[in-house]
């Protein structure tokens, strides 16, 4: 897997300003659809996300959540990272507000990657010096730069 085409540059919004947890959720199957399969396909990851979120709040506390799920459209894993300027509530058990939001979408016939990239996300963001770390950069390449290090063990030697 390589880790520049699961979090590129573009999937990287630092600073942003949204009022609710279903505008997040909106703008976030935005950059996780695949263009080429048109403005239809950022609906159908809305719904994913959506859908995830009913079975159970994707907020792991400290003010992160985690929307994530599988679409059998698309070919490879798709990640997509929302920094927020002020945290809005997204039903963390915790009570915190969310300000830091990590999407995932993973192809269905992958659901090891999918567990595997969630395990090591979860794994760094409950460590305070790595989550401090996300929350405080101030540009998408050190999130990036941070996703690549985070992941590492998942990446491919072709990267």
């Amino acid at each position: 897997m390589n880790i520049d085409d699961l979090f590129p540059l573009q999937r990287i919004l630092i600073d942003e300003v949204y009022q609710s947890r279903k505008r997040v959720l909106e703008v976030l199957a935005g950059l996780l659809a695949d263009d080429q399969l048109g403005g239809a396909h950022a609906t159908h990851i809305f719904e994913i996300l959506i859908e995830r979120e009913r079975l159970g709040c994707t907020a792991i506390g400290h003010g992160i959540a985690i929307p994530h799920g599988r679409d059998k459209d698309i070919l490879r894993p798709r990640g997509a990272v929302i920094r927020l300027t002020e945290g809005i509530d997204f039903g963390s058990a915790d009570n915190q507000p969310v300000n830091l939001i990590i999407g995932l979408i993973v192809p269905d016939e992958y659901p090891e990657s999918h567990v595997a990239i969630l395990g090591i996300l979860a794994q760094h963001l409950a460590d305070d010096k790595d989550r401090e770390a996300m929350l405080n950069t101030q540009s998408a390449e050190r999130i990036r730069g941070l996703m690549r290090e985070w992941l590492s063990p998942l990446a491919t030697s072709d990267d």
